[in-house]
């Protein structure tokens, strides 16, 4: 198969979703389909004693959670398909963030008792920014559901995106019996998926079948005709247009714990995804098509995925070309040639070596800590640099120092290879070295995080003690002298780990008060890569 054959079968996207809609339980129901495992295991582990296929760090497990970014490939319908199972836990809502970079769709999941969800709104709009087209999967259906016309109603108005039905539940809780395609106009029913851990039948008959009436009550079939008569004359029309553009979401119902509704999903969502997109460089557009040359930036790096050998993985989605095992390419930011070796593709901790990618693809490498988030590699002579990733600016700080001072060199490297992951940031107190070391994040999760993987990860235990600061700012002017800067008497001064000056403060309020005090001083929210 050609270069643009393999290029033009992958689909690269990302599933999101508030945490405890089932986004998990939806990634492992897509790898039973694509064969990848034979049976899928409830994610809490209550039926059966096995965790998410994706879940591969401990706390993970413990907590029932997805904290990481899980990258998933299997074969479906002539399709090669690359799921990035994203933490729906909204403390690592900016892990998820940098991965919606790598995707070139994205799948909300919805849980049909809660609709919308916080987190759910705020992913969606870092999709929205992007323009990247999202299809909506309301899951759960299985148990008691709000008003069906309700839930698009509040997707459009939440999320200002309209919505297109293909598909129309009949019933929710026990009484969910199924699921109408509007364009086949055939009910789709399901049976013996034993629990949700098989693929089970699935069986089509037409609205007008005598035998309906040993599947679905006159009262159902009743309902759903009225409903079916109300959603033709009010839903949109489907576009494929205004799909791609990510202007219109289109919406499948059904249970990813019962299997029902994720195979019929899965084949229209193949139909309506395209191939991988081109990509912005400071250098123009990327075609994958057009451009022959292997490029791919690094979304991700993660440290100590196999405790045995202490590694770091940088993740790097192909944009362009094609990829093989070895090969040299240039290291844009590092402005050197470096050797690609030791490409995997992962299975949560599973891994396999692989020979060769392509563009869409998501590749694991052996980083032997050159690799930032945001970094380009290709063998492009034009030496192009793709757009960067955002930091965000942390919420939460907290004064970290290791109980044992002979365990200095660990905690050190601990520390620094994980904020390296982008998971923390570090920061020093203004006039000293690394023994006061002050550590933000986005949410207080990801301090039991850093206190889990310092201990079980370099054997070294930390006391944490949590500061009251809220607000972080960077200053942007270079001449302003820090030392006889005027603020307020709760704001303190730190310094990033590149030396550069930043100001912390309790609240809003403050940051306006030293901007008075300072003639000329410029406060950024956002730091630089």
């Amino acid at each position: 198969m050609s270069r643009i054959d393999e290029i033009k079968k992958r689909r690269t996207f990302a599933i999101i979703s508030h945490p405890d809609a089932g986004k998990t339980t939806l990634t492992e129901k897509f790898l039973l389909y694509g064969g990848a495992i034979n049976q899928a295991g409830s994610v809490k582990g209550k039926a059966t004693a096995k965790h998410a296929v994706s879940d591969w760090m401990d706390i993970e497990k413990e907590r029932g959670i997805s904290v990481t970014s899980s990258v998933l490939q299997f074969e479906y319908g002539g399709c090669c398909i690359n799921i990035l199972d994203t933490p729906g836990h909204q403390d690592f809502s900016e892990d998820t963030y940098r991965t919606l970079m790598a995707a070139d769709s994205a799948v909300m999941v919805i849980d049909a008792s809660k609709g919308v969800e916080a987190q759910t709104r705020k992913l969606f709009k870092v999709c929205a920014m992007r323009h990247i087209p999202v299809f909506t999967f309301i899951n759960k259906m299985d148990r008691e559901a709000r008003d069906i016309f309700d839930l698009l109603d509040e997707i459009e108005k939440e999320l200002g995106i309209p919505t297109c039905p293909v598909n129309w539940p009949i019933g929710s809780g026990k009484q969910f019996a199924g699921v109408y395609d509007r364009k086949s106009q055939k009910i789709d029913l399901f049976e013996d998926t034993m629990k949700g851990t098989k693929m089970g039948t699935m069986k089509e008959i037409a609205l007008d079948d005598p035998e309906i009436s040993n599947y679905v009550t006159d009262e159902a079939k009743e309902v759903l005709e009225e409903e079916i008569e109300l959603l033709d004359g009010a839903s949109a029309e489907f576009d494929q247009e205004l799909v791609d553009a990510g202007e219109l979401s289109p919406v499948f119902f059904g249970s990813a714990l019962m299997n029902f509704g994720v195979e019929n999903f899965l084949n229209y969502f193949l139909k309506m995804t395209s191939s991988p997109l081109p990509r912005t460089s400071d250098q123009g557009t990327i075609d994958p098509i057009e451009e022959k040359d292997f490029s791919a930036f690094v979304f991700k790096i993660q440290a100590n995925m196999n405790k045995a050998h202490r590694d770091r993985i940088a993740f790097m989605r192909i944009c362009s070309g094609e990829f093989e095992a070895g090969m040299d390419a240039f290291h844009v930011q590092g402005d050197k040639k470096v050797r690609l070796s030791q490409p995997q593709q992962m299975m949560a901790s599973e891994r396999k070596m692989i020979d060769k990618a392509y563009a869409g693809d998501i590749i694991g490498i052996f980083d032997p800590g050159i690799f930032s988030i945001g970094d380009t590699i290709t063998t492009s002579p034009k030496k192009f640099a793709y757009e960067g990733i955002p930091t965000f600016a942390p919420e939460h700080f907290a004064r970290v120092r290791q109980v044992n001072t002979m365990k200095r060199k660990q905690f050190i490297k601990g520390i620094n290879e994980i904020a390296q992951e982008g998971a923390i940031q570090i920061f020093q107190e203004f006039n000293t070295g690394m023994e006061e070391v002050i550590v933000g994040v986005v949410g207080t999760l990801q301090f039991d995080v850093l206190n889990y993987r310092l201990q079980h990860e370099y054997n070294v235990e930390i006391r944490l003690e949590k500061l009251p600061y809220e607000y972080i700012r960077w200053i942007e002017n270079t001449e302003i002298d820090l030392e006889n800067l005027r603020g307020t008497s709760d704001m303190k001064k730190i310094k990033d780990l590149k030396g550069r000056p930043l100001l912390l403060f309790i609240n809003s309020w403050n940051v306006g008060m030293t901007l008075e005090r300072n003639e000329g001083l410029v406060l950024s929210e956002f730091g630089r890569a």
